[in-house]
């Protein structure tokens, strides 16, 4: 090969770092909504850059903030940064719902799906539109509080802006990496090294995992640099991870498009071999409990070795618990339609993320479910945005046994379709996080629904009444065990009587953003002498919180593990030493934006109480 080549490729890589360190170091006056940088057509064969901001939050799975609110919500991802470079907590910022593993050690905490691949570790996402498709170049995340928490950035080969809808929705890993401890609250500018990929995109999602963070991140802007016509030759050769080339390889044996796993769930022609070795001595029961630590996309390769791992890999009994959220971008009709036969006995389900933009549709979920349905414990479906009315009456029907559903942030089911939930008298847990349930649906599910232990309703902002619903729960739901009334808007000191009277096994309550209770009414300090089983209260943002409130959960609430107050004026250091000497569990305290409560203070509650983490949260 002739020596001019090579200098020729690292000419045109030098080149282009300098235009890219060049757009990075661009005052923000010159970083409009959309740039064009324009090169050497000579030394480059892309002569157009174009960096854009986002458009448009299209989709997401939480939010810290308010429905009816910009503070703290996804929303404010659109547009030009309106904190960075400064650090800090503030309200300008998209903040998803949790951070750490708190949830993950409280009583509404769910179990996990055994069988999720070791690569899939996102826990919530959200999804923008820019204005123009581009061939991604590179993709700028401007962090402003703990960063950190993004692990996946994809590249949707829709456009949301086109009037005519793909026939195939493509989904492309732009990056990916597990979650990394970032030392430091401080702002960065996150720009990973993202792969090069043949079809143009205006849709980017990013997928946050924060379970390492000491508190919420927060995002103000995204940044994406793109070039119009497709590269004829890549230019991040030499920064290629040699990680990245073993998975597309998989990829390409094992085809890990949305046709090719369809392909590996009905496959039934196989190779004939003449013996199956020493398996055929092994009992079925052990062969069974070998496979059972495989993902399903590594049973469906398994399956096509020989007819008799083929029967094992078939087995219903290898589907009791079946997760496909990690396969969110490739399930469709067709995946459904291959695993019914193996599903008859499946218990536990989550289709979250799942089926959006068209890939399933009411009538294929809704034959899934009417082979499948029946033995249907618990059935995971958040985010799932092709759910309707008839989608609903079919789980009422189809899952006589079900006692777990989530909807959360399932938004386009219409009000009156929840009415529905209210037949399925065997439910334990329901979660209606962000959803539009209104509230005669609701009280009609409190009412047939006696059995449930744990209830989500937070950022549900259709209920007119919440006094009434509190009412209803006490009279009706004597076994509740957790409550999530985050931001509901008009809870009065009445309905938190009612409730701590009848709800006494409550070991879980979030009251956080809810403006209409005053602790001068006396509403907290009867929530401590009423519930002494609580183990996790949020009290968020509620400023008239006081001593009075902290010494009475002291006094009665020795369970207690985790405690919200941000945002109190009135308690005092006194008051939580009270509480950190009598609740010899509490793991979490948050007193962020407490007034009397200053760095010193925390420094010193630190260093006496070692074993629990007391976050003070601060904006520069």
């Amino acid at each position: 090969m002739s020596p001019v080549f090579p200098m020729l490729t690292v000419l045109s890589m030098f080149y282009y770092m300098c235009l890219r360190r060049r757009a990075r170091t661009a005052t923000r006056g010159e970083m409009n909504s959309r740039r064009a940088i324009e090169s050497n057509t000579r030394a480059l064969p892309i002569n157009v850059e174009i960096v854009q901001y986002a458009k448009e939050v299209l989709d997401f799975s939480s939010h810290y903030g308010s429905e009816n609110s910009m503070s703290y919500t996804m929303w404010n991802l659109a547009g030009i940064p309106n904190v960075y470079p400064s650090s800090g907590d503030f309200t300008q910022t998209a903040v998803f719902r949790t951070y750490g593993t708190w949830w993950d050690h409280c009583p509404s905490a769910r179990l996990p799906f055994k069988r999720t691949p070791t690569t899939f570790c996102s826990q919530d996402y959200v999804e923008l539109a820019f204005e123009e498709p581009v061939y991604p170049t590179a993709v700028h995340i401007l962090e402003t509080y703990h960063p950190g928490a993004v692990v996946r950035i994809l590249a949707c080969s829709a456009n949301p802006y086109s009037q005519n809808p793909p026939a195939e929705v493509r989904w492309e890993i732009l990056w990916s990496e597990a979650p990394t401890k970032v030392n430091g609250p401080q702002a960065r500018q996150f720009t990973p090294c993202i792969k090069q990929i043949n079809f143009p995109t205006n849709l980017i999602r990013l997928e946050v995992n924060s379970s390492l963070l000491d508190y919420y991140t927060e995002l103000d802007a995204v940044v994406l640099h793109g070039v119009k016509e497709k590269p004829v030759l890549s230019l991040k050769t030499s920064m290629i991870d040699m990680n990245d080339i073993d998975e597309d390889e998989d990829e390409e044996k094992y085809g890990c498009g949305m046709d090719a796993l369809n392909k590996q769930f009905s496959l039934v022609t196989l190779r004939e071999w003449p013996t199956n070795g020493y398996f055929d001595k092994l009992p079925y029961e052990l062969i069974q409990l070998i496979l059972s630590h495989l993902t399903v996309t590594d049973l469906c390769r398994l399956a096509q070795t020989c007819k008799l791992l083929y029967q094992h890999c078939c087995d219903p009994l290898q589907y009791i618990h079946l997760s496909l959220q990690p396969y969110w971008a490739r399930i469709n009709d067709a995946s459904l339609e291959h695993l019914q036969s193996r599903c008859t006995l499946i218990q536990w389900l989550n289709l979250s993320w799942t089926g959006n933009r068209g890939a399933i549709s009411v009538s294929g979920f809704s034959r899934f479910l009417k082979v499948c349905g029946s033995e249907l414990v618990r059935l995971e479906l958040s985010c799932g945005h092709f759910l309707n009315e008839t989608c609903l009456e079919v789980i009422t029907e189809m899952c006589p046994n079900l006692q777990e559903l989530n909807l959360s942030s399932c938004d386009k089911i219409p009000p009156q379709a929840f009415n529905h939930i209210a037949k399925v008298g065997s439910l334990k847990r329901l979660i209606l996080y962000r959803t539009k349930v209104e509230q005669t649906a609701l009280l009609s599910i409190l009412n047939f629904c006696s059995e449930l232990q744990h209830l989500s309703l937070g950022s549900c902002v259709m209920i007119e009444d919440y006094d009434l619903i509190a009412s209803v729960m006490g009279a009706k739901c004597k076994k509740l065990r957790s409550l999530d009334l985050w931001r509901c808007k008009n809870i009065t000191e009445s309905g938190i009587a009612e409730l701590a009277s009848g709800c006494q096994l409550l070991e879980e309550l979030d009251l956080g953003w809810c403006p209409t209770l005053q602790s001068s009414t006396g509403c907290f300090t009867n929530l401590a002498r009423k519930l002494p089983n609580l183990q996790k209260l949020f009290l968020t943002a509620n400023r008239s919180v006081c001593d009075t409130d902290i010494e009475e959960l002291a006094a009665n609430c020795t369970h207690l593990r985790q405690l919200d107050i941000l945002g109190t004026r009135m308690v005092s250091p006194a008051s939580l030493r009270k509480l950190l000497e009598s609740c010899k569990d509490l793991s979490l305290l948050d007193v962020s934006f407490c007034s009397q409560i200053d760095n010193r203070v925390v420094l010193e509650l630190n260093a006496n109480f070692p074993n629990v983490f007391i976050k003070k949260s601060f904006t520069q």
